[in-house]
């Protein structure tokens, strides 16, 4: 089947109460990630690297920064005359709770009934993976299913609410789903990737909200399991779900690794970002740089080992960096001591300054914040 013939949904909101600090300001989807990435970036280059050329945004608030970084989707070959990238702001929501997916479906409405697309992809933004999304829609297509449920197979990821775990049959068709069950070993847990009919998601969610019911696990999923055939299909590379600051610290160290970045930045299906145009990274005379991702626009006049540099990152001389994040335009002063920190955007250091966290509790210091 053809990429063409799915439109996608990404949710930019969802599960944003796990990393509170790096989302209080921005939508979960707009998260840096990697030294010039989103983690919006993710989802949406795999759903167009499959082929699909109209994606829609649902959001729910602070999506401001989401939108000054996706802009008209150039980035991604989303700007065109017709379909491409649209942003859905929350109109016409109606659940109190808290980024319902249901809710937010049911404010696309329109957008979902005026789309001529046979198939959607839904997909939340917490995701860092790279996923060849034509074998999802494939194997759909085979198996004639009506929705088809990305899938991992390993332990649950800690911290993680409302996950579903997938009782498969010998031919993976779907035939119970535990929300949030107690399981020690290893499961088969959703990665939160839906393929499924339009006119089959807009009725069981026109269904849900009849009967006042907006959990999408349990009430769209969970409760239609018997009555349609549901499909899984397994992912087995590369996957981080950030579900807490650790994890996104981990996620952002796990890039040192090159079995990893292999994986994530694979040449047949590339992540597309927004470019910024910047002068190459400078190293100064005497700086010392090891196993460390430097963006374009650093100057690095201090030391840094095992650290992911955003753009425009700023290292004085003097300065240690070990084990850290640092996002964009941030400055180190003189002399500065830091090991175990994550730093948001447009922070400065003074000098002489010393942090320290450690490797379960990495020290966060919010945006535009002076130490």
């Amino acid at each position: 089947m053809r990429g063409n013939n799915v439109v996608g949904l990404l949710f930019s909101n969802v599960h944003e109460e796990r990393v509170r600090e790096l989302t209080e300001k921005r939508a979960m989807a707009s998260v840096p990630f990697g030294g010039r990435y989103r983690l919006i970036d993710f989802p949406l280059s795999n759903m167009v690297n499959c082929g699909i050329n109209k994606v829609g945004v649902l959001t729910k608030s602070n999506y401001q920064s989401l939108m000054d970084h996706l802009g008209s989707g150039k980035a991604w070959d989303l700007s065109r005359k017709r379909e491409g990238l649209y942003m859905l702001p929350p109109f016409g929501a109606q659940s109190s709770i808290s980024n319902s997916r249901i809710d937010s479906l049911s404010a696309a409405f329109r957008f979902l009934s005026s789309s001529k697309e046979e198939y959607v992809l839904l997909s939340d933004c917490d995701i860092v993976a790279n996923i060849d999304l034509k074998k999802v829609i494939a194997a759909h297509m085979e198996k004639q299913a009506d929705i088809t449920i990305v899938y991992r197979y390993g332990k649950i990821p800690p911290k993680v609410s409302n996950i579903g775990v997938l009782q498969l049959d010998p031919e993976f068709r779907v035939r119970d789903m535990l929300i949030n069950p107690h399981m020690e070993g290893e499961c088969n847990f959703s990665m939160n990737i839906i393929l499924i009919g339009r006119q089959l998601l807009m009725k069981l969610v026109e269904d849900c909200i009849s009967r006042n019911l907006y959990d999408f696990p349990r009430d769209l999923l969970q409760r239609n399991i018997p009555h349609y055939r549901v499909y899984a299909h397994e992912f087995t590379g590369f996957m981080q779900v950030i579900n807490s600051m650790n994890a996104y610290f981990e996620a952002n160290m796990a890039l040192m690794l090159p079995q990893v970045r292999a994986q994530l930045f694979c040449p047949d299906r590339p992540i597309y970002t927004k470019v910024r145009d910047d002068m190459p990274a400078r190293y100064g005379l005497g700086c010392h740089v090891t196993n460390s991702l430097v963006a374009d626009g650093c100057q690095v006049d201090g030391e840094v080992h095992n650290c992911v540099l955003f753009r425009g990152v700023k290292v004085a001389k003097g300065a240690r960096l070990e084990n850290c994040v640092i996002m964009q335009d941030s400055i180190i002063g003189r002399g500065s001591r830091l090991n175990y920190v994550v730093i948001d955007k447009d922070v400065e250091i003074k000098e002489e300054r010393s942090l320290m966290g450690f490797q379960s509790y990495p020290v966060f210091i919010s945006k535009g914040s002076i130490v």
